[in-house]
């Protein structure tokens, strides 16, 4: 599924390597890629402005409900009992029509407590979009709005990583399981992660020869001299 729009940022034909930031580095010079000073408040705005359009509008629009029936995760206005329609927590209707969309009635809509927690975290739904592979930069512009790239890129970048360690952590059916939410809500399949760079894999390999280094204690003044350059982690010659 491909969300056509032409403010979705870099193609979604392929992602280029400065699509991914390190994490901490989400702003929008051609630094980014490289710069390991993280802001997290000039960051957090821009992940609020995510956050605010995925529950005000992008929930509600019929792109982002198909996609997420088909993943088999449910949306916030879904949940039961306790559905969550927009970013104001104290609000219990629908902000379908006034979008101009058309939804299905919710029989719980009414039954909204604003005594009850309003969190919603958008880590589940990168995490599905990730292990399904749709986590193209339309879909991802489209669940998140314009400010996507900087408001959850970084986030969308570990998440792709946590699921190659999971890949090389366990067997399918453990990972499967790991990415499964309730009893409703399994993830029907799982892809190999999609439009995979050079740069980012190279990138996954340090940091799971670090994690072999911890695993080991090889930490502190024991840390290997030059960090990811693991023996256990094979490459291919280069041509």
């Amino acid at each position: 599924m491909a969300f056509n729009n032409h403010h979705a940022g870099p193609t979604s034909q392929g992602f280029q390597a400065s699509s991914f930031p390190n994490y901490g580095s989400p702003s929008s010079n051609h630094h980014r890629a490289t710069n390991p000073s993280f802001d997290i408040i000039e960051w957090y705005p821009q992940f609020q402005s995510c956050h605010r359009y995925f529950l005000d509008v992008a929930q509600h629009t019929i792109p982002v409900q198909a996609l997420a029936a088909f993943i088999n995760i449910q949306l916030p206005f879904q949940k039961q009992a306790f559905p969550v329609t927009s970013s104001a927590a104290s609000s219990s209707r629908s902000a379908g029509p006034e979008l101009g969309v058309h939804l299905r009635p919710n029989p719980f809509a009414n039954q909204q407590n604003a005594s009850q927690p309003q969190a919603v975290s958008l880590i589940p739904y990168l995490r599905r979009l990730v292990a399904t592979g749709h986590d193209s930069p339309g879909v991802l512009h489209g669940f998140f709005g314009d400010d996507w790239l900087r408001g959850v890129g970084s986030l969308h970048e570990i998440e792709r990583r946590n699921y190659l360690f999971a890949a090389k952590s366990a067997d399918w059916m453990k990972v499967k399981q790991a990415y499964d939410m309730s009893s409703e809500e399994t993830v029907p399949f799982l892809r190999p992660l999609q439009n995979v760079s050079e740069k980012e894999i190279q990138a996954a390999e340090s940091t799971w020869s670090e994690w072999l280094a911890m695993q080991d204690w090889m930490l502190g003044p024991r840390a290997p001299e030059t960090m990811g350059r693991d023996p256990r982690v094979k490459r291919e010659p280069q041509d």
